[in-house]
């Protein structure tokens, strides 16, 4: 594979059409655009990354349909991860994110003392502050109140209300994303979210196996 030279011209002209018409027939007669200026160029990011950030792979295109109201068949967005890190192209730029988009009720438990915990919670604070200093947002889904059984008056509630947490930066459409220098953002960024995505495995770790 060759090396990581940009994402096509036509990556985000491909993701605005299929915002306007998410069907089999548009997605049938731009697959090659999507092919050569989306997925070839989120693989060659991805190896260009492996050796600092381990392999990578690309989010099917398709959408699970079975439970959903919306029937769209197609992500209006390409992902690609090496887990706990993540890339996304799409008509709105390029997203570069890393941590836990969403935890588990094991994770959560497990989550939730480590925050509860005096340094260790302190700890995440601090390893936060620094990535939003650096130019990171911090994200992830929250409860509306508070975990039942927490004091109102914690002094890491706000953490505390956190079902997921990641940080990331989103760079809208330039030239920049049509170069080499993308992989420099997606590096920064990564390299900025390591010491959250590292606190994570520490205090929470991977989603316990289902019992068979």
């Amino acid at each position: 594979m060759s090396a990581f030279a940009g994402f096509g011209d036509g990556a985000v002209e491909f993701y605005d059409g299929l915002l306007a018409d998410n069907s089999k027939a548009y997605w049938t007669d731009n697959r090659t655009v999507y092919e050569n200026d989306v997925r070839g160029p989120m693989l060659a990011l991805l190896a260009d990354l492996e050796p600092e950030f381990g392999e990578g792979k690309v989010f099917r295109p398709y959408r699970d349909v079975r439970f959903s109201a919306d029937k769209t068949p197609y992500k209006t967005h390409c992902g690609g991860y090496a887990a706990p890190f993540y890339v996304e192209v799409s008509a709105e730029g390029m997203l570069a994110a890393g941590g836990y988009y969403a935890m588990t009720p094991d994770q959560l438990t497990r989550y939730r003392a480590a925050v509860d915990d005096e340094r260790r919670g302190e700890d995440l604070r601090a390893r936060l502050a620094a990535a939003q200093a650096a130019g990171l947002t911090v994200g992830g889904e929250t409860l509306k109140t508070r975990p039942r059984g927490t004091d109102p008056d914690h002094p890491r509630l706000d953490l505390l209300r956190h079902k997921g947490l990641y940080v990331s930066r989103r760079w809208p459409p330039d030239d920049v994303l049509h170069g080499p220098r993308s992989r420099d953002r997606v590096r920064t960024v990564w390299r900025a979210a390591r010491p959250l995505t590292e606190w994570l495995a520490d205090h929470v770790g991977p989603a316990e196996q289902p019992r068979r």
